[in-house]
């Protein structure tokens, strides 16, 4: 059975959904379709990105997945179909499939088939089911559109030296736990075995990563790893972003205690 997501800053108290929803049905009845979320804040391209690329892989392979946030076309910013990983993204290039992609090879098109109204204000329901349902029946990219190649987004990433690491909140979550841009490669890199304090919202520091939140008492702050690959800090049962006052963008640095050069021995000269 073809499987189509969706991902989207509608919320669900309007028509958007079911109306997306019902055009794709009518067009491919046994399809399954699957909400992603609907609760992206709007026009928030990078928490869609940083959603949808922490959870396609686990979608069976050829799955279509259209992304609905700030979806109005432009020259800048063409509708387009982007191929990863064997799966399909169907959406508008605003940065938001670099973010998706990382360094993975790609296949992308511009899609240059009609819409169904003349409206230009709702293109999920009136170009992107189309489309995705033509990938559904396997219609080559080769006849959607024309090449293409993604735009790369402007994103800030960590800076770094040999003794410390400087980052920033990348995305909050559902629990308020604050996810940065520092990935555990680049951590263990420069780290290289040293102690370490993680430093931020002015006087907190963390000295000790842990595995779960449940290593430490209700109410203190962890830092982890999460299954996304980045740092991640939280307070456990309790809401980090609004007790630490942090939201996205607020500065995480790491600092690692520089070696120390051994006393020279003189005592053979």
């Amino acid at each position: 059975m073809a499987i189509i997501t969706l991902t989207s800053d509608w919320g669900n108290s309007d028509f958007y959904v079911p109306a997306v929803k019902g055009t794709i049905y009518s067009m491919l009845p046994d399809v399954n379709i699957v909400d992603i979320t609907h609760n992206v804040k709007s026009f928030d391209v990078k928490s869609a990105a940083f959603i949808i690329k922490n959870c396609y892989k686990n979608f069976p392979k050829g799955t279509v997945h259209i992304l609905a946030v700030d979806t109005e076309e432009s020259t800048e910013n063409p509708h387009i179909v982007l191929k990863v990983n064997d799966h399909f993204f169907v959406g508008t290039d605003n940065t938001i499939f670099s973010l998706i992609v990382d360094k993975d090879p790609y296949e992308a098109v511009i899609i240059d088939i009609m819409q169904d109204t003349d409206f230009f204000t709702f293109s999920t329901r009136d170009r992107f089911a189309k489309v995705a349902v033509m990938l559904c029946n396997n219609t080559p990219l080769d006849e959607i559109g024309k090449p293409y190649q993604i735009k790369e987004s402007i994103e800030f990433k960590p800076s770094y030296d040999a003794n410390s690491i400087h980052g920033l909140v990348y995305y909050i979550d559902a629990y308020e736990n604050l996810i940065t841009n520092i990935t555990q490669s680049l951590f263990e890199q420069i780290r290289a075995g040293r102690n370490f304090t993680i430093r931020f919202c002015g006087n907190y520091r963390i000295n000790k990563i842990h595995k779960s939140y449940q290593d430490v008492p209700s109410s203190e702050m962890i830092a982890l790893f999460g299954t996304h690959g980045f740092l991640e800090i939280a307070i456990n049962y309790d809401k980090a972003a609004s007790l630490l006052g942090m939201r996205i963008d607020s500065s995480v640095d790491i600092y690692f205690e520089e070696e120390k050069e051994l006393p020279r021995d003189n005592s053979l000269f």
